[in-house]
């Protein structure tokens, strides 16, 4: 299965290890679920990893990103332009999720648009995992 996958999730599943996130990343890690990722996205995750308030191992993000990047598909998403986004920096997400016909899985589900592919994490998880 293929998925594109929020920077939000990732955040909470390094911070809870035991959560639904991560079981999720565990789902990716293992080769059950391909992320689906373009530059942009990759370059969001190591922004907001590697932000000191969140105090999270340089080590441990690079070892998650590299999976993502082994073993996920890079893509060169369709651009979307007309579609309003509460904020820009979710576009890439829903853009590379359009492009790969792939489920967004969010944690903040209202900063998308309404869109059949932009899911929930529990809903996810209670869908597949």
């Amino acid at each position: 299965m293929i998925a594109v996958i929020d920077t939000n999730i990732l955040v909470s599943a390094l911070w809870k290890p035991d959560s639904n996130a991560s079981r999720l990343i565990s789902q990716v890690i293992s080769g059950n679920i391909q992320p689906c990722y373009d530059y942009r996205i990759i370059e969001e995750y190591r922004d907001v990893l590697l932000r000191p308030k969140f105090q999270f191992s340089p080590i441990q993000v690079d070892l998650l990103l590299d999976t993502f990047i082994q073993d996920g598909i890079s893509i060169m998403a369709k651009p979307f332009p007309d579609v309003v986004m509460n904020d820009e920096d979710d576009r890439p997400f829903f853009e590379v999720a359009k492009t790969c016909n792939a489920p967004l899985i969010t944690g903040n589900i209202r900063d998308y648009p309404e869109d059949s592919l932009v899911t929930s994490l529990s809903d996810f998880c209670r869908k597949y995992l």
